[in-house]
């Protein structure tokens, strides 16, 4: 429904791909596009690099008998309201919140910055969310390697980082395969996180689909801005199940 509805433009009688053309032919339309993929692509990169090491150590460093504790104490952030995070980012890094303060009482500035509304608030956000994503699901590919490859790697003569380079790392893959589609699905069509951290300078295609709805009411380009995004969804999902199909030959 949702691409016949497309492919009949708001106004026009008949089918076409006008709205595709409109959207790839307008800069605003395509920057936005562009934005959303970019955003996304160093979400993941970020919320792993930043999740490993956490996993890592629940899974390898913490006892056992704390591991449950640990673990919930990762997903403490899922019990709050999305809102109530955003807005929480939002009085953090806002000219007189707790990073500004820091930052002049340290003498690194001399006078607050504008830390909100802007791309980079809005990856922060998102950060905060999708590293404890990407912990629960790197930590239950790490305890499910067999802890005996590590020992015959380090009989064989591996130290601690190579055995880590070359049998942990490539063996848990799969968890941070799994993390980083999660992290690509819940993050391009996020909506809210952008409206209340990125403001209206560098829009998010979610955000123009919205004010496609709201402003122009103009459902057709709406429905083309959402497509475009489940396409760039099963194209990631694709490209990473070939290449999990290939890593495993």
């Amino acid at each position: 429904m949702m691409v016949a509805v497309s492919l009949k433009p708001l106004g026009a009688s008949g089918y076409s791909v006008a709205n595709y053309v409109l959207f790839f032919s307008n800069a605003a339309y395509a920057k936005a596009l562009w934005n959303s993929v970019v955003t996304t692509t160093l979400v993941v990169v970020v919320s792993l690099a930043l999740a490993y090491p956490f996993a890592w150590v629940i899974a390898y460093r913490v006892p056992k008998s704390w591991q449950r504790l640990a673990l919930a104490l990762a997903i403490v952030p899922f019990w709050t309201s999305y809102v109530v995070r955003s807005y929480a980012w939002l009085l953090a890094l806002s000219p007189s919140g707790i990073v500004n303060w820091v930052l002049v009482n340290l003498g690194l500035v001399e006078r607050p910055l504008m830390l909100a509304y802007n791309p980079g608030a809005t990856i922060v956000g998102f950060v905060h969310f999708f590293v404890m994503l990407n912990t629960l699901t790197i930590y239950a590919n790490l305890v499910q390697i067999n802890p005996r490859y590590a020992l015959a790697a380090q009989d064989l003569g591996a130290s601690r980082w190579r055995t880590f380079l070359m049998v942990t790392l490539p063996l848990s893959v799969p968890g941070m395969a799994v993390g980083a589609f999660l992290t690509v699905v819940l993050c391009i069509g996020d909506f809210v996180t952008p409206q209340i951290l990125g403001g209206l300078k560098e829009l998010l295609l979610p955000q123009l689909v919205m004010m496609q709805i709201q402003r122009q009411l103009d459902l057709p380009m709406a429905s083309t801005m959402s497509l475009l995004m489940t396409v760039v969804v099963a194209v990631v999902y694709l490209a990473m199940q070939r290449w999990l199909r290939m890593s495993r030959l």
